[in-house]
């Protein structure tokens, strides 16, 4: 079975727009910088702690979250 790749990039210009760098993102939500860039590049996947973290910093409405999260990129 393939693993599902999802699509950061909505995801990646709200951190922009909120924290400026990933690097600053990724410690507000608690982890490392190599964390986050694992997590957008679908080599690790965010825990429902981080996802939570992040919707509340990037004041994303819970009923948005997929739209940031769980966008399934096109193959």
């Amino acid at each position: 079975m393939e693993r599902t790749v999802f699509d950061y990039s909505k995801l990646k210009g709200r951190i922009k727009e909120k924290c400026g760098t990933q690097k600053s993102f990724a410690k507000r939500i608690g982890i490392t910088e190599s964390s986050m860039t694992c997590k957008l590049n679908c080599d690790r996947y965010f825990t429902q702690d981080e996802i939570m973290r992040s919707a509340d910093i990037l004041d994303i409405s819970p009923e948005h979250i997929s739209t940031y999260f769980f966008a399934v990129k096109v193959q």
